[in-house]
């Protein structure tokens, strides 16, 4: 494919490369492997939460969009090493950013948050 995608169009193949990118887990093992490659349990540590199963389905798109390497090395036990390929460096340093914004803003999110919930309680 030589032209620009859009995903905004539904049969466009870059809006499933997006749903994985974004995806609840999809950006938090991006932004986790912009610190270094994994190996699969201790991305799992550090991803609290995702289950092996999940964690697996996340890394395999990934690896198949480009973004995530998966390094076999050929020792018993077998290890596995993930870590990101230049693209998915690039979005996970975007990704990254979009996480500080949020952190260094929590405060204002939370009370936002707070204010709807009550005007909604109002309205019951």
């Amino acid at each position: 494919m030589d032209t620009r995608g859009d995903v905004y169009d539904h049969n466009c193949p870059s809006r499933l490369i997006a749903d994985h990118a974004t995806s609840r887990w999809g950006t938090l093992v991006l932004a986790r492997l912009l610190g270094g490659g994994l190996r699969f349990g201790e991305l799992r540590r550090e991803v609290a939460g995702v289950s092996e199963k999940m964690l697996a389905q996340t890394l395999q798109a990934l690896e198949r969009d480009g973004l995530v390497h998966r390094e076999v090395h050929p020792v018993i036990p077998p290890r596995v090493d993930y870590s990101l390929t230049p693209l998915g460096t690039q979005i996970a340093e975007r990704i990254s950013g979009l996480f500080t914004w949020i952190e260094d803003n929590l405060p204002s999110l939370v009370a936002a948050q707070r204010a709807y919930d009550a005007r909604r309680a109002e309205n019951v």
